[in-house]
């Protein structure tokens, strides 16, 4: 039976899509743009090596900056995550990875707003629970200006915000560093595995999706491969890789 030449170039053009989708290699979804949000002391500098390898891994990404010493949680939280999401457009989904403070910002955003597309968010070595470095330093003549209104309410007691926001209700995983390269808060005022400012413990937080430990300490972790490869895994997956026994 011979088919009409309309029919047989429809099936033809069909054939070589299918064919072309099926030996295409699997990448990210090309429509989701993934935000990055830097923690306290940092900025945007100090997340590169993670855009670039989630760029490289077809993600769209945009790095945002804020000033992390000038204003309280809930203030940066409403100037950088909504500016996050006006920078990725259109995209069908947001990801979010966030290191250290920048997780708390977007937990006191989404305590008060939604965001429409929404996808997955991973957490580095987030305080949480609060961090007992910033009880410990509170008191010290210089530590309101040089951890600035938002630094102040990362602690653990009356005035924490981590603490007052409750569980969470979006789909999160979160990496905690268990190395230190700050012997002297680690051995007095971290009172167990930490990664030299967040005890492994204070970075989890009810309703959470996935917690990995690694061995990375928190000022470098969101610059580690191994980090970054786990990232990009939950990104993908929903949930972090592990080794098969």
């Amino acid at each position: 039976m011979r088919w009409p030449r309309s029919v047989s170039s429809l099936y033809r053009a069909g054939f070589f899509v299918a064919c072309c989708l099926l030996l295409t290699p699997a990448s990210a979804d090309d429509a989701a743009c993934v935000a990055l949000l830097h923690g306290l002391w940092r900025t945007e500098g100090s997340m590169e090596r993670m855009q670039h390898d989630l760029v490289e891994a077809g993600f769209t990404v945009r790095n945002i900056g804020y000033d992390s010493t000038e204003k309280t949680i809930e203030e940066l939280a409403v100037e950088a995550v909504p500016r996050a999401v006006d920078a990725c457009g259109d995209a069908s989904r947001i990801h979010f990875v966030t290191h250290s403070m920048g997780g708390i910002l977007l937990r006191q955003y989404l305590a008060e707003h939604d965001i429409d597309r929404l996808g997955r968010v991973v957490m580095l070595g987030p305080p949480n629970q609060g961090s007992e470095v910033v009880d410990f330093y509170h008191d010290f003549p210089a530590f309101e200006w040089f951890a600035g209104p938002a630094g102040l309410e990362l602690g653990t007691g009356e005035a924490s915000i981590p603490r007052s926001l409750g569980p969470v209700h979006f789909d999160v995983g979160v990496i905690a560093g268990t190395q230190s390269i700050n012997l002297i808060l680690s051995g007095l005022v971290l009172p167990d595995a930490d990664d030299g400012k967040v005890t492994v413990d204070a970075t989890r937080v009810a309703g959470m999706n996935d917690h990995l430990e690694m061995p990375v300490t928190h000022v470098f972790m969101m610059r580690d491969p191994g980090v970054i490869e786990q990232v990009v895994y939950y990104l993908e997956n929903g949930h972090f890789q592990r080794a098969v026994n």
